[in-house]
C-alpha cells in the first residue's frame, strides 16, 4: 500500500540510500534459515527524514544494519549516493537504542574519541567536542562521567558523539525509546533543530507512530515478520519547523495518524499473536 508518499520533491534531490529488492535471511543453528526481510525497496533522498515503523521483530533494525553495512543483504542491493555498498557504510553515523558511551571516559572524551581515533590532534578534537556539547545543551557537563548524567543527558552525549563526525546519513534505532515521554519530546525537538541546521538523510526506526509523524518527512510501514515487507509509505505534509508536542494538535496530524494506523494496527496484532502476547 502506498499513497505516493515519496513524491516529486524527494525524487528531485540526490538519492542518499537506495535499497533494491532486499532480502535478509539468517542461518539457524539447526541448519534451517529465517527470512527476516523480503523484497524491501526504499529510497531516501539526501536531506530527507524517513521514519520506519512496524511491529516488534519485523526487521526494522535489520534493515538499518544492512544500510550501515554491518552485513550484506542475502539478495538485492544497497546503494549509497549511487554507489553499491561493499563493507561498512563510511558515510553514515549510527545511534543505537543502547548507549555506546565508555563509562571510564568523561562526556567530553566520549564525544572527542571518534575524531581522535581518526587522527585528529587531541586538542582540536576536544575543542570540537566542547562545541558539540554546547550545541546539545551540555556545555558545562564535559568533565562528567556517564554515571553522573541522566538518561536524557547521556542521549545528548551520544547524539553529539555521532554528529561530530559529520556523517551524510544518520541511522537511528529507537534512540529515545528508554526515555520518559517528556524527555523524548525534548530530545525530538533537539534532533529537529540540529537536523534543520544541516539536513542529512535520516532513517529513524521507532515503535511510536506519533513520534514518527511528528519528526519525519515520510513514514514507512513494515509488515509483521517473518519475511517482513514494506507495505506503506506516507508523506507527512506538516509544515516545518515543528515542535513535537504542538504539532500533535494539528488536525492534519490526527488525520494522518488515523490513516496510517488503519494499516499498522493489523500488523501489530499479527506480531502480538506471533510472540504469544509478549
Amino acid at each position: 500500500m502506498s499513497n505516493g508518499a515519496s513524491g516529486a520533491e524527494a525524487h528531485s534531490r540526490t538519492t542518499a540510500v537506495a535499497l533494491s529488492d532486499v532480502n535478509i535471511t539468517f542461518r539457524l543453528a539447526d541448519s534451517g534459515s529465517y527470512t527476516a526481510v523480503e523484497g524491501a525497496s526504499l529510497e531516501v533522498a539526501d536531506g530527507e527524514f524517513v521514519a520506519i515503523v512496524g511491529p516488534t521483530g519485523c526487521g526494522k533494525s535489520t534493515l538499518l544494519n544492512v544500510t550501515a553495512g554491518l552485513f550484506p543483504p542475502s539478495q538485492g542491493r544497497v546503494d549509497i549516493f549511487g554507489a553499491n555498498l561493499a563493507g561498512l557504510n563510511r558515510q553514515s553515523g549510527y545511534l543505537f537504542q543502547s548507549e555506546a558511551l565508555f563509562p571510564w571516559k568523561t562526556a567530553l572524551e566520549n564525544v572527542a574519541i571518534g575524531l581522535e581515533t581518526a587522527g585528529t590532534p587531541q586538542s582540536e578534537a576536544r575543542a570540537r567536542a566542547q562545541d558539540w556539547l554546547t550545541r546539545v545543551g551540555l556545555g558545562h557537563f564535559g568533565p562528567r562521567y556517564p554515571h553522573m548524567l541522566s538518561g536524557g543527558q547521556r542521549k545528548r552525549v551520544g547524539l553529539a558523539q555521532v554528529l561530530i563526525r559529520d556523517p551524510k546519513i544518520l541511522l537511528m534505532d529507537e534512540p529515545f525509546g528508554p526515555l520518559d515521554a517528556q524527555t523524548r519530546q525534548i530530545m525530538g525537538n533537539l534532533l529537529l533543530d540540529l537536523w534543520s541546521a544541516d539536513r542529512k538523510a535520516v532513517m529513524f526506526v521507532t515503535h511510536d507512530l506519533e513520534e514518527a509523524i511528528a519528526l519525519s518527512d515520510r513514514v514507512v510501514i513494515m509488515s509483521a515478520g517473518p519475511a517482513a515487507r514494506i507495505i506503506g509509505d506516507w508523506r507527512v505534509p506538516l509544515t516545518r519547523p515543528r515542535d513535537t508536542a504542538e504539532v500533535k494538535l494539528d488536525p492534519e496530524f490526527h488525520r494522518l495518524h488515523r490513516d496510517i494506523w488503519q494499516t499498522l494496527k493489523a500488523e501489530v496484532m499479527k506480531g502480538y499473536e506471533q510472540t504469544g502476547g509478549g
